[in-house]
């Protein structure tokens, strides 16, 4: 079994989500931020999860503060900011650290797995990390990349498994 499968992670209503619930799905995980110039993509976002969520494909975000302080809001304001801007339907996750001491044990392992440009940090909001149904992370995606480019290889990896 992955190591995926043993991490959990409480979710932003306060329940804690167990991975090992999410074997045999494909999942992209994204530190996310309410107040980034990034912040729209929550828009492609929820288009991916409403074409692939009958096919074995969620999304958990992460909010994050880390990077220029652009995620200050309590669980509530963040969920009812995505909800109302952006009609967030996928899972919210409660708000942690992706980088440094208190980095949630996760996001350890993501960095491991697959490096970015900074080696084993994150860079900024809007990360992004695809794992495949056997709990590998099969890529990384930086801030810049829109979550409509990854169709393709969402694609790929939903019919590959």
């Amino acid at each position: 079994m992955s190591i995926f499968y043993t991490f959990s992670a409480q979710q932003n209503n306060g329940e804690t989500l167990h991975f090992y619930d999410l074997q045999e799905k494909v999942v992209l995980i994204v530190n996310v931020a309410s107040k980034c110039g990034f912040t729209p993509q929550y828009k492609e976002l929820e288009q991916l999860y409403q074409q692939f969520k009958d096919k074995n494909f969620t999304i958990l975000a992460f909010p994050c503060n880390q990077f220029g302080q652009q995620e200050p809001g309590t669980a509530e304001e963040i969920r009812s900011f995505c909800e109302l801007n952006y009609g967030v339907t996928f899972p919210l996750m409660a708000k942690i650290d992706v980088n440094g001491a208190n980095e949630h044990p996760l996001y350890h392992w993501l960095k491991q797995e697959k490096k970015g440009l900074l080696g084993g940090s994150i860079k900024w909001n809007f990360t992004k990390f695809l794992i495949n149904q056997k709990g590998e992370v099969v890529d990384r995606f930086a801030p810049t990349t829109s979550p409509s480019k990854l169709q393709d290889k969402i694609i790929q990896v939903i019919e590959y498994s």
